[in-house]
């Protein structure tokens, strides 16, 4: 049976009064445009997320979620080149990538936030077996390939290629996120007072079936996957951390311009890029239509000022 969503009142009520807080890490905001996918480097830019983060602590029950685009497709790499044994599936490799985010996260936060209990949580969310999404794969994940290097991987691999940004990336199915597993596990970690680290990736993607919970080949939308923890939690403000400091209008035109305070409605009418901004959007809207919350979407370093509305693009049902 799916589990039913916290009341509102949970929010902010313990312990210490704080509001509930989701602040969902992009994936490209922890391996930044042409980083080296190195651990090292990876470590570097989690410890700026815990240092943005660790300054919303005192006020704000913090859920941690993360990307793992690039991380899902470098693991994926790394077990197609061993070809003795046959390629770890998707929903595996999602587990192994929240296994791995979340320790560097946790590492880092136990510096920054030394007085706060932070944890890892595996989370299996629960997808539609029929959904569209499993016969048009649109999630980008891994690293970006030239035009040759694509059709090779294509034809070597199997896998589906797609532009992006001029280059090309590996697609794959993203089924919309249904329901949390492990949403009472969660509640009672945070109920006290530990940061709690799940849904990485979107998740572990799994159908019910007779016997219990099958994974399958795909990876959630991280920033879906968030918005739907966000609601059945009861938080009273979504955070999208990305690599951009905001949302804008005709991005890449001449035109663009950052969209600060706004509505879902008015975000609404307008068209973002898809595998890009376009999921934040979604993610945000259904946030606000369904709570009464605010959502943010801007830079990663900017969450102590996301959260006042004095930077990024700030989502509320009035736009104030």
């Amino acid at each position: 049976m799916p589990q039913a969503p916290a009341p509102a009142t949970a929010a902010g009520t313990e312990p210490g009064h704080r509001e509930r807080l989701v602040a969902a890490l992009g994936g490209n905001a922890l391996q930044r445009p042409g980083e080296p996918l190195e651990a090292d480097v990876q470590r570097a830019n989690v410890e700026r997320a815990a240092v943005s983060l660790g300054r919303l602590a005192a006020d704000h029950d913090i859920i941690v979620t993360h990307g793992n685009g690039p991380q899902v497709g470098l693991l994926a790499l790394e077990a197609a080149a061993y070809t003795k044994v046959k390629p770890y599936p998707l929903d595996v490799l999602d587990a192994e990538t929240e296994g791995m985010v979340g320790y560097l996260i946790e590492e880092s936060l136990h510096k920054t936030v030394p007085d706060r209990a932070a944890a890892t949580l595996l989370t299996q969310i629960v997808v539609d077996p029929s959904d569209p999404a499993f016969q048009h794969p649109t999630k980008p994940i891994g690293p970006f390939y030239d035009s040759a290097e694509a059709q090779q991987v294509a034809t070597t691999l199997g896998w589906t290629m797609a532009p992006a940004n001029g280059s090309y990336r590996r697609v794959v199915p993203s089924p919309e996120p249904r329901e949390i597993v492990e949403l009472r596990t969660i509640e009672l970690l945070v109920g006290a007072g530990t940061i709690v680290i799940c849904a990485g990736g979107g998740g572990i993607p799994v159908v019910r079936t007779d016997g219990g919970l099958r994974g399958v080949e795909a990876v959630i939308d991280k920033d879906l996957a968030s918005a739907l923890l966000a609601v059945k939690l009861g938080a009273r403000f979504l955070l999208l951390l990305t690599a951009v400091d905001a949302v804008e209008r005709g991005w890449g035109t001449p035109q663009a311009a950052t969209i600060g305070h706004t509505t879902p409605q008015e975000l609404r009418s307008m068209h973002f890029e898809q595998g890009s901004m376009a999921p934040k959007v979604e993610a945000a809207c259904r946030f606000v239509e369904a709570t009464g919350g605010t959502a943010a979407i801007g830079a990663l370093d900017d969450a102590p000022a996301l959260v006042l509305g004095a930077a990024g693009t700030w989502v509320s049902p009035d736009g104030s």
